[in-house]
C-alpha cells in the first residue's frame, strides 16, 4: 500500500513537472514564431549576425531540415503527433519512476513537435528563423531546440536511471561468500 501511495504522488510530481515544462516551452516557441511571422515576410532578415553567431531569418519549411521530405508537412504533423503520443504513454505508463531528466527531456520533446505541428496544420509549413551564421546548418526555430535538447535529456535520464539501477542491484547482491538468505 505505501508502495503504491509513493508511486501515485512521483505520478502527480512527474505529470506537474511534465505540464509546467511543456506549457512553458510551447508559449515560448509560439510567441517567437509569431513575433516573427508578424512583422516580416517570407526570406527577409530579422537581424543581422548576433554575437557572430545566428541571425534571424523567416523561413517556411514544408519539410524538414536540409529540405528532406519537402512538401510532406502534412504527413510530418502527423508523424510528429505519433511520435508525441508515444512518448507520453512511455513516460505516464511504462516508466512509473522516471527522474526529472526524463520528465523534462519528454516535455520539451512533446512541446517542440506540438508547436511543429500546429504550424504544419494551420499554417501548412513551419515556421524557422534562427540561422546560425559560422556553420552551414538548417534555419530552426523555437519548438527545434526543445525537441533536440530534450531528446538529450531524455537519454542522459535514462542512462543515468540505468546506472543508479545498476549500483543499487550490486548494493543489494551478497558479497563472495555469503548466502542469500535473507
Amino acid at each position: 500500500m505505501e508502495q503504491a501511495n509513493a508511486i501515485k504522488s512521483h505520478r502527480g510530481r512527474a505529470a506537474l513537472l511534465f505540464a509546467a515544462v511543456f506549457v512553458v516551452w510551447l508559449a515560448f516557441d509560439v510567441v517567437t514564431k509569431g513575433w516573427v511571422a508578424g512583422g516580416w515576410s517570407e526570406g527577409e532578415l530579422v537581424t543581422g549576425p548576433i554575437l557572430g553567431l545566428v541571425r534571424f531569418h523567416l523561413v517556411h519549411n514544408t519539410g524538414m531540415a536540409w529540405g528532406m521530405f519537402g512538401d510532406s508537412t502534412f504527413a510530418l504533423g502527423v508523424m510528429s503527433l505519433v511520435v508525441c503520443a508515444i512518448m507520453v504513454l512511455y513516460l505516464f505508463a511504462f516508466s512509473p519512476n522516471a527522474g526529472k531528466l526524463e520528465i523534462v527531456g519528454i516535455a520539451l520533446v512533446v512541446a517542440g513537435g506540438i508547436g511543429n505541428a500546429l504550424d504544419r496544420f494551420t499554417l501548412g509549413y513551419v515556421v524557422d528563423f534562427i540561422e546560425p551564421v559560422f556553420i552551414d546548418f538548417p534555419v530552426f526555430n523555437v519548438a527545434d531546440i526543445g525537441v533536440t535538447c530534450g531528446f538529450v535529456l531524455f537519454l542522459a535520464g535514462m542512462l543515468l536511471s540505468w546506472h543508479r539501477g545498476d549500483r543499487a542491484d550490486a548494493q543489494a547482491a551478497p558479497g563472495p561468500g555469503e548466502s542469500d538468505a535473507r
